[in-house]
């Protein structure tokens, strides 16, 4: 055995265990408005404690783990703890990436271990309405400021004609659109526009009327229980589908739905997570967190699902493609990508 080895894979064990600890005082830290408040200044416990009302031991605690992981910075000098300018927007600025919602998500899928666990035995599946609320708030939370910074300004935009079409004022279905984010995104930036969103989840379709409501687009953009191979209209302009596909029991079913209901020189705007077709190059950070996601959520749900497919978020182009070659598309490009996305566009 090669000890320099062994200890370099403890070292990576006991990094992995503190990020796993650290999950729910991430949360714990959202929840509570804590990030938020300790962005407004430096402060000593004791001083939080009077800032935030809470209890002045928990956060002693909670302040020195979140420092020792990084994500709270402290001054030996004072005993104070504050947040940098980039911890702040990444915490606790609603116009960054809000990243304690994405170990929202995590705390929520890891609570249905045993059911996962029992899964493994039985091949059965695990519909996404099974999770708990945490999965379906956290994953509106922790997409939408990727959907606002990427949707409007770079992902539309990349697609041949689209944008003019929206501008002037087009038909949009929205297919499996959770709570409606990107729903109402499409509404407000393209004002004669209007959306049809669909999802089969019942809970989400609620929030995300209530989201177009709030936005004041209701009159713009409606909404339907509906799954991605049952979801009515016809003749639209664009078919939009965010990190859906990948989950699906049958994602040609739904191709063929979405080919159906577009317009003959319609488009079907597909983003899906990045990901390589060879499996080794999806063995990177990037690649782990969408492996573990996609182990508790997405190929349960596609396996509780008719169709036979359980595609997964790392499933890469190659399958994406043959998917829309079987539904009878005929044009399909990488349109646009990031390390953490693909944008395909997809013709008839």
């Amino acid at each position: 055995m090669d000890q320099s080895k062994l200890t370099e894979f403890l070292g990576r064990f006991v990094a992995d265990a503190g990020a796993t600890g650290a999950t729910g005082g991430v949360v714990i830290g959202d929840r509570l408005g804590l990030y938020r408040s300790l962005a407004e200044g430096p402060a000593t416990p004791e001083q939080f404690a009077a800032r935030t009302g809470c209890a002045e031991r928990y956060l002693t605690e909670w302040m020195r783990g979140q420092a020792a992981g990084g994500y709270v910075s402290y001054d030996p000098a004072t005993g104070a703890f504050y947040l940098t300018e980039e911890q702040a927007f990444c915490l606790a600025d609603p116009r960054g990436p809000n990243l304690p919602a994405a170990f929202r998500i995590m705390l929520g899928y890891l609570r249905d271990e045993p059911k996962l666990t029992e899964a493994f035995r039985t091949g059965a599946g695990i519909g996404w309405h099974e999770h708990e609320e945490d999965v379906f708030v956290g994953c509106d939370a922790f997409f939408r400021p990727g959907y606002v910074t990427e949707l409007v300004q770079n992902w539309i935009p990349a697609l041949d004609g689209v944008e003019a079409k929206l501008t002037a004022g087009a038909k949009v279905a929205d297919v499996g659109c959770g709570f409606g984010s990107s729903s109402v995104l499409i509404a407000e930036a393209y004002p004669r526009t209007t959306v049809v969103g669909s999802d089969y989840h019942a809970e989400s379709i609620e929030q995300a009327r209530k989201h177009a409501a709030e936005a004041g687009v209701a009159d713009r953009v409606t909404f339907e229980v509906a799954s991605a191979q049952t979801f009515t209209g016809a003749g639209y302009d664009l078919v939009a589908m965010f990190d859906a596909l990948h989950d699906m029991g049958d994602p040609v079913g739904a191709a063929r739905q979405i080919r159906e209901a577009l317009a003959p020189d319609g488009t079907w705007l597909l983003v899906e997570p990045f990901a390589s077709d060879r499996v080794e190059d999806n063995f990177n950070p990037v690649g782990r967190l969408y492996y573990a996601g996609s182990l508790f959520l997405c190929v349960p749900n596609g396996l509780s699902q008719p169709g036979g497919h359980s595609l997964g978020a790392q499933a890469g182009e190659a399958p994406i493609r043959q998917v829309a070659a079987e539904a009878g598309f005929t044009r399909f490009r990488v349109a646009a990508q990031s390390p953490f996305n693909v944008v395909y566009e997809i013709r008839p």
